[in-house]
Formats: C-alpha cells, structure tokens, sequence
C-alpha cells in the first residue's frame, strides 16, 4: 500500500518540478518575506524587538492569503484534470485504490508546498541572521510558521480535492478553487467584522466570534501564530483578540487538523463515487 501511495506522490513531485510550481511559488513567498523583513526593520529599530520575530509576524498574516492560494492551485485539477486527460481510468484499473490515489496525491503537493516554505521563508531567516539582526529564539518563531503554515497549506489542498472531484472540468474547478480562497480568506472576514461593528457588545461579539474564528483554517492560522508570538503590540487585530478568546489559542491548531481531516474524508468519499 504505501509504496503505491509513494509510486503517486513521487509522480506529483515530478509533475511539480516539470512544471516550475516549486520555482514559482518559491520565488513568490521569498520576494514577499524579503520585502516584509526590510520593511519590518523601522519598527524593530524602535521597539527593540528581533527583526525576525517582527518579520514572522507579519508573514502570518501574509501567508493567510498566499499559501492557501497556492495549495488550491496545486489541488484544483487534481481528480478532474485526471479525467479530462483521462489518464484517471488507466490510473484506476491498477491496484490502487482510490483512498491511495487521493493521499498520493497529497503527499506529493504537500511536499511540494513544503519546499517551496522551506526554500522561501528559510532565505528571508538566513538574509537576517547573516545581517545580524536576527537570534535564535526568531528562528524557532520562524520554523513554527513554517510547520503550521504547511498544516494551512494541506487543509486547502483537501478542499481543492473536494472541488475537484465535484467537477469534470478543470476551468469549472479552477473557478470554484477561486470563489473558495475568496469567501474563506477574504469575504468571511469582512462579515465577522461587520458583524462586530454591528453589535459589538453583543451575543455575536461574546459567545459566537470566538468560535467562527476557528471555523476558518485561515483564521485559525493567524490566530495561533500571533498568539504565540504574542505580537499585539506590532500587529494587533487577531493578536488582540486572542488575548480575550474564552479557549486557549492553541485549540486553532485543533481545528486546522480537523478541517483537514473532515475536507480529505469528504474528498475521499467524492472520489469513490466518481466514474472515469
């Protein structure tokens, strides 16, 4: 069994590589946190706080919108790109089965994600302790964003196995993978704060916030990440709120793991129904 799930991920890897997805999204993510840690200079000058704890905080809420846009650009054709290649019923009458195809499938873009991370945050560390303007304990900050942001990652490449499996068309699944980043990572924050501007001292504010923040894996993320950090005064906002939540902030990475839990399972049930 897990020689074939292996067989399947070595040959994501591959399409990744040929593909240049390693290159793109490691050149997008090391562009981005280089700027943000030359720009993260002025304040750490001020606060006399570690360039790179600034920096790791300010790539938590960067990383919300990047990473998720890039495992559903991994994941989005997934099943149904398979199918219209129709290379997904030559797949399927080997022995494998389909639960094998799927974590194949996502192992080989998780390690994908996974070193694209690595390769593009791990230069912005380096670029900083080379300076001399970054310590260890920034690093520590800097490899739990890298871990959690690979937990972030896999949760929306489950949900762009769903979407893909919902669909035999690759242009339909792209769509949907871009409606999906843009009502969890855009539109699901304008509405909880709209809905705090509403009523801010409300039973909303009180007893339902605090839980439809972890409802979000994308929220989830940043809350735990800054929480840890414990990066109200650089950031605010989610690091605020995290200082009133009635639950330990660590229960975020709880809930990462059960969406992605809940998305692979459903993705996985998609998939057995589906006929090449």
């Amino acid at each position: 069994m897990f020689s074939r799930i292996l067989t399947i991920a070595q040959q994501e890897v591959r399409i990744g590589i040929r593909n240049r997805w390693v290159l793109l999204a490691t050149l997008i993510l090391a562009v981005f946190s280089l700027a943000l840690a030359l720009l993260g200079s002025a304040p750490a000058g001020t606060l006399g706080i570690d360039r790179l704890t600034i920096t790791v905080a300010s790539l938590a809420s960067l990383s919300v919108y990047l990473v998720p846009l890039i495992a559903l650009l991994l994941a989005f054709d997934a099943v149904c790109g398979e199918i219209e290649r129709g290379t997904l019923l030559m797949t399927f009458s080997c022995p494998i089965s389909r639960t094998e195809f799927l974590f194949g499938k996502a192992i080989g873009h998780a390690f994908v994600l996974t070193i694209a991370l690595v390769a593009g945050y791990g230069l912005t560390a380096l670029v900083l302790v080379a300076s001399g303007t970054g310590s260890l304990s920034g690093l520590t900050d800097f490899t739990r964003l890298i871990a959690t942001s690979v937990l972030l990652g896999i949760c929306f490449l489950a949900l762009g196995y769903v979407l893909s499996a919902l669909t035999r068309q690759s242009g339909t699944a792209a769509a949907l993978a871009i409606a999906a980043w843009l009502l969890l990572v855009v539109l699901y924050d304008l509405a909880l704060l709209g809905a705090l501007v509403a009523n801010p001292r409300g039973i909303f504010a009180s007893q339902v916030f605090p839980y439809a923040v972890l409802l979000n894996p994308a929220d989830a993320f940043r809350l735990f990440n800054l929480a840890a950090l414990g990066a109200s005064d650089l950031v605010g906002g989610m690091a605020g709120v995290a200082e009133t939540l009635p639950f330990d902030p660590a229960f975020a990475l709880v809930s990462l793991v059960v969406f992605a839990g809940a998305a692979l399972a459903a993705s996985a049930t998609l998939i057995r129904r589906i006929t090449p």
